[in-house]
């Protein structure tokens, strides 16, 4: 696995105030797949407000959610803290979002296996759903009931598509059927939403 000297300089930014700093995301999963890596994820157990005071800068407009942001060296970067999120009872939005300092509880909120695997300082993988597995297959995979998660978001219906396009992986079967009952639920979704999602691709 190649090194980013990015995410080195941040991770010895991070351990000096005592925290270990994460890439997870698409950023962990194009690492491992020997991709470029463009945009960066980077979690932790600290706070936003912690995380501020790291980094003595950042856009502060999400913090709320846990995310602080910045552009360095070319990367747009999101600095997210470790997060537990409730039931999605608008089909977009958790009813909750609590900071957390376990990296599982993390990992739960999590879209796919394969998005969800933890690169820490020393590139070493933390993968709590089989996700080097699915990445080393090929697969796309919800984490936990496939049906749920789409019911929470069905912007995911359109998420695990574009992954599987543009990775050339396929959909494993109990989520592909879960997207095919389900994809009538992207009728409730704002126009514009999807429209954004689809501008990804």
């Amino acid at each position: 696995m190649e090194r980013l000297p990015i995410f080195d300089k941040f991770a010895a930014l991070f351990a000096k105030e005592g925290v270990e700093l994460y890439l997870i995301g698409g950023s962990s999963r194009d690492l491992l797949l020997g991709k470029e890596v463009r945009d960066l994820d980077f979690v932790s157990s600290a706070t936003p407000e912690k995380t501020l005071s790291i980094l003595g800068k950042g856009d502060s407009t999400f913090a709320r959610f846990g995310t602080i942001s910045l552009k360095e060296e070319g990367f747009s970067i999101d600095f997210m803290t470790f997060r537990e999120e409730g039931e999605y009872s608008d089909k977009r939005h958790p009813s909750y979002i609590k900071f957390v300092k376990d990296m599982y509880i993390d990992s739960l909120r999590r879209d796919f296996t394969i998005n969800a695997i933890y690169i820490d300082s020393s590139y070493k993988a933390h993968d709590f759903h089989h996700g080097l597995e699915d990445l080393n297959q090929g697969i796309i995979r919800f984490i936990g009931n496939p049906k749920k998660r789409i019911e929470e978001d069905p912007l995911r219906i359109l998420r695990a598509e574009r992954f599987a396009k543009r990775l050339g992986f396929q959909i494993e079967k109990e989520s592909l059927e879960a997207i095919n009952l389900l994809r009538p639920l992207l009728e409730q979704i704002n126009p514009e939403k999807i429209r954004m999602e689809k501008e990804k691709e």
